[in-house]
C-alpha cells in the first residue's frame, strides 16, 4: 500500500473519480482492482456502494466511500434467483445513487476540492446511465465479463428473434450456433430465474446503455481476445479499454467478501510440485446433494490429492459438509483438504497446484491461465458457458466436463488432467499463454498501453 501512497503523491492528477461497483463478489472484486490501478496513476478515488454486500472501507484508508440505501429486504436479499435481485436492486438504487452523485459533485464545486472527472459503473447497473446525463458527468462503463461473453449477451435479442429461445430438449444441443463461432447450442448464456423475460430485457437495456456510454473498460487482454476486441469494435462506436489482468497490478484478496482459509496454503507447502487439484466454484453458485456427493467421491476415487472450498451455501439444504458419508474425510487419509473459502490467486500460483477444477467465472479464468494452471471446466449458468467453451476449443488449456456430473466422469477428467499425456500438453499450453499474459501489463505492451490511453482519455475531460 505503501508504493500506491508513494505514486499517488508523486503523479497526482488533481482529479477525483467515482466508481460504483455492482454488489456481487466477481463483480465487486475487479472494480476495486481498477480502483487501485488509477489511484497508483494519481487519481483520487471515490466508491460508491450499497448496504447489501458492503465492501469494508478499512481495508482500503486511501479511497472515500459512500453508502447508499439499497432498501432491501431481508427476503429480497437472501434471494437465490440472482435476475430477481438485480431487477429490486435497481428500482431501490436510483434514487439513493442520484442524490449521492449530485451530492459529491455540489460539494466538490462548492469546496473547490478537486474536479470529479467521470463515474465509472458496472455495465450491468444500466439506470446509472440516465443519471449521469442529467448530471452531465461522463460516464464509462466496466465490464466484468470476456469480451467473448459480451458479444453473446449483445446477440441474445437477435437469437431470440430467430427462435433459439426457450432453448429445448427438442433442440440439438451439439449444434454449432453460425452466429457465435465456436459456440453450440448448449453453450448460450441461460440463468436459472423465474423471469427469463425480464432477463433478456436486462441483457438489451445493458447493451444499450454500454453503446451510449463514453467508454468501456475491459479486465481482458488483447492478445487473448483479438477477434473478439476486433467485432466489438465494428458494433460499439465507443472507445475500448482492454487493460487487464487487473490482478496482475493489484490483489482482490482485501476485496474479499469471505474470510479466507490461510492454512490450505501450509498445507500446499508439503505437496510435490503440481500435485494437487484446486476445486472452486465461485461465490454464487449452488449444487444439489446428489452432485456434492459425486464431486466428492469423483474427487476420493481419482487418488490425486485435492484443495476443495465448499462454500457454506454451495449446497443446497446444507450447513456445509454434513451430507458427507460418515468416515470420508478420515478414509482420504490426508489426501484431501476441505475449507470454506481459499485465498485463491496465492493457491493458483502455489508450486503444488497441478489443475484447477472450476465454475469457468472470468476473474478464476483469467487468474488461473495467469498461472500457468490446465482447468477442468464445470461452468453452472450464464456466461461461464460460453468461458468454458473458449477455455477448451480456442486457448485450449483445458477440459470442458460436458457430461452428466457422474463420479466415474469426474475420476477420469481429473486424471486426464493431472496425469496422462493429454493433462502434460494442456500444461504445455498453459504454459505458453503465461508467458504471453506476463508481458501483456509491462512497458510498451498492450494493456500498459490502453491504460496509457485511458488515463489520457479520462484527463481529456
Amino acid at each position: 500500500m505503501e508504493n500506491l501512497g508513494e505514486s499517488h503523491m508523486q503523479q497526482k492528477k488533481g482529479r477525483r473519480l467515482i466508481l460504483f461497483p455492482l454488489p456481487f463478489q466477481g463483480h465487486i472484486n475487479p472494480m476495486l482492482q481498477l480502483a487501485n490501478i488509477l489511484y497508483s496513476k494519481g487519481f483520487s478515488i471515490t466508491i460508491i456502494h450499497t448496504k447489501f454486500n458492503s465492501p469494508n472501507p478499512s481495508n482500503y484508508p486511501h479511497f472515500t466511500f459512500c453508502s447508499i440505501q439499497d432498501g432491501l429486504s431481508e427476503t429480497e436479499a437472501s434471494t437465490t434467483d440472482f435476475v430477481a435481485l438485480i431487477s429490486v436492486l435497481h428500482v431501490k438504487c436510483a434514487a439513493p445513487f442520484q442524490d449521492c452523485l449530485a451530492k459529491l459533485l455540489s460539494n466538490a464545486e462548492e469546496k473547490e476540492e478537486e474536479p470529479i472527472a467521470c463515474l465509472i459503473t458496472d455495465a450491468s447497473w444500466f439506470f446509472t446511465h440516465d443519471v449521469a446525463e442529467s448530471l452531465k458527468l461522463p460516464r464509462i462503463v466496466l465490464r466484468s465479463l470476456s469480451v467473448s461473453s459480451s458479444l453473446v449477451y449483445a446477440a441474445l435479442p437477435v437469437l431470440s428473434q430467430k427462435g433459439y429461445f426457450p432453448i429445448q430438449d427438442s433442440h440439438d444441443l451439439e449444434a454449432p450456433v453460425p452466429e457465435l463461432p465456436p459456440l453450440r447450442m448448449k453453450d448460450i448464456p441461460v440463468i436459472e430465474t423465474l423471469y427469463q423475460e425480464t432477463l433478456h430485457q436486462f441483457a438489451a437495456e445493458a447493451i444499450n446503455q454500454m453503446k451510449a456510454s463514453s467508454g468501456c473498460i475491459w479486465n481482458s487482454v488483447q492478445e487473448l481476445e483479438q477477434d473478439s476486441l476486433a467485432k466489438f469494435h465494428r458494433e460499439f462506436p465507443i472507445p475500448s479499454f482492454p487493460i487487464g489482468p487487473f490482478h496482475k497490478y493489484y490483489p482482490a484478496s482485501a476485496s474479499s467478501l469471505l474470510s479466507q482459509d490461510r492454512i490450505c496454503i501450509s498445507r500446499l507447502d508439503k505437496q510435490a510440485p503440481k500435485s494437487v487439484i484446486y476445486v472452486s466454484f465461485g461465490s454464487i453458485a449452488a449444487i444439489d446433494e446428489t452432485k456434492f456427493l459425486e464431486v466428492a467421491w469423483g474427487l476420493a476415487n481419482s487418488k490425486v490429492p485435492f484443495l476443495w472450498v465448499v462454500r457454506p451455501g454451495l449446497v443446497r439444504g446444507a450447513e456445509w459438509i454434513e451430507l458427507l458419508p460418515r468416515g470420508f474425510l478420515e478414509m482420504l487419509d490426508g489426501r484431501g483438504h476441505i475449507v470454506k473459502w481459499a485465498p485463491q490467486q496465492e493457491v493458483l500460483a502455489h508450486p503444488a497446484t497441478g489443475a484447477f477444477w472450476t465454475h469457468c467465472g472470468w476473474n478464476s479464468t483469467l487468474e488461473s491461465m495467469c498461472e500457468g494452471v490446465p482447468m477442468i471446466c464445470q461452468p453452472c449458468h450464464g456466461e461461464q458457458m460460453v468461458i468454458a467453451r473458449y477455455v477448451s476449443d480456442v486457448w485450449k488449456v483445458g477440459l470442458h466436463l460436458e457430461r452428466k456430473l457422474e463420479r466415474g466422469e469426474v475420476e477420469r477428467a481429473i486424471r486426464r488432467v493431472m496425469v496422462d499425456a493429454e493433462g502434460r500438453e494442456m500444461r504445455n499450453r498453459a504454459e505458453i499463454l503465461k508467458e504471453k499474459l506476463d508481458l501483456c501489463t509491462k512497458q510498451g505492451s498492450s494493456s500498459y498501453q490502453s491504460l496509457e490511453n485511458l488515463i489520457s482519455y479520462i484527463l481529456s475531460y
